[in-house]
């Protein structure tokens, strides 16, 4: 009987230790990587998040830029650190196209790493130079169709949005021909200057120059239509039922990072995108907040989208160098 009070007695010491874990955090300042360089939208809305879990949970916060293999060497070093809460990942959907199309990655990307929560989604714009004779999606596919491999597109090889355009014209049965760049700003910089005709990018990426005049929008590629360019069509409703692909921003720990660490690390977060403040500051990037997502949701969303870019790659044998 002794012995079993004591067996018992250590469980229940044992189970504790999690639960105190998460109330001693945190215990030393946090530091959030961002796998992409400073100025960009992971970088903003890590520094307007750290800023806000600063003053709630009493740490200083600091942001650690580690840019590079298209998100992955950040990632990496996220994955091999402490998994005690103090250092966390922010990425965009662009975490789960590198994780399915490098196979030998140095680490498990839905092990290693676990998520917290997204923190804001958005629609990527189609974009065309005013040179290019079209002005809705339908019309893209007929000139496509009529000149097949003529129009070219720009985007960095293997990132989403290289993805999500040969997925269209996958869709679509037309052919366009891709023109690498090494970075979204790039590519932007090659539509308005009329080297590429066609780019598909993120709101803050496209949006200054469609409002001045240098690239044409023609749709959104989100499931419903964008709150910031409610004047634009879907690429579904332009005749494209069931395309529909999305930015996200999301907060992840390493895999092992006890679970009441996690879920208060949620409940801070979800807590700040609810406030006026952060949705107005997260509207500047094209971005609506996520308020309700548990943990165990966004793992489902990012396992889901690393499955699905692995079978698009798998489906057109894309090949990347």
């Amino acid at each position: 009987m002794r012995g079993f009070r004591r067996a018992y007695g250590l469980l229940l010491f044992a189970g504790a230790i999690p639960l105190a874990q998460a109330q001693d955090f945190p215990i030393k300042p946090i530091r959030v990587i961002v796998p992409a360089a400073a100025g960009g939208s992971p970088d903003v809305l890590a520094r307007l998040l750290g800023g806000k879990l600063h003053e709630r949970l009493g740490q200083p916060v600091v942001v650690d830029n580690r840019a590079g293999a298209s998100q992955m060497i950040g990632a990496d070093a996220v994955a091999k650190s402490a998994p005690d809460g103090h250092t966390l990942l922010l990425p965009t959907i662009t975490y789960t196209t590198s994780a399915a199309i490098q196979p030998k990655l140095p680490f498990d990307p839905l092990k290693d790493l676990t998520g917290i929560t997204m923190i804001g989604e958005g629609a990527f714009l189609v974009v065309v130079h005013p040179s290019l004779p079209v002005k809705s999606i339908k019309q893209l596919i007929s000139l496509a169709k009529a000149k097949p491999g003529e129009i070219n597109y720009g985007s960095s090889t293997g990132t989403i949005a290289h993805l999500i355009t040969e997925m269209f014209m996958a869709k679509v049965g037309i052919r366009m021909t891709q023109i690498p760049y090494k970075s979204a700003a790039p590519s932007v910089m090659a539509a308005v200057g009329g080297h590429v005709s066609l780019v598909v990018l993120s709101l803050p990426s496209v949006l200054p120059q469609v409002k001045a005049g240098r690239l044409r929008a023609i749709a959104v590629t989100s499931a419903q239509r964008s709150p910031f360019v409610p004047e634009l069509p879907t690429v579904a409703e332009s005749g494209v039922p069931g395309y529909e692909a999305r930015q996200w921003w999301g907060l992840f720990a390493p895999g092992s990072t006890p679970r009441p660490i996690i879920d208060k690390i949620n409940t801070e977060t979800r807590a700040i995108l609810a406030t006026d403040e952060i949705k107005a500051r997260l509207a500047n990037e094209g971005a609506q907040p996520v308020l309700t997502m548990t943990p165990d949701e966004f793992n489902v969303i990012v396992r889901n989208d690393i499955e699905r870019w692995r079978r698009l790659v798998k489906e057109l044998d894309l090949k990347f160098n």
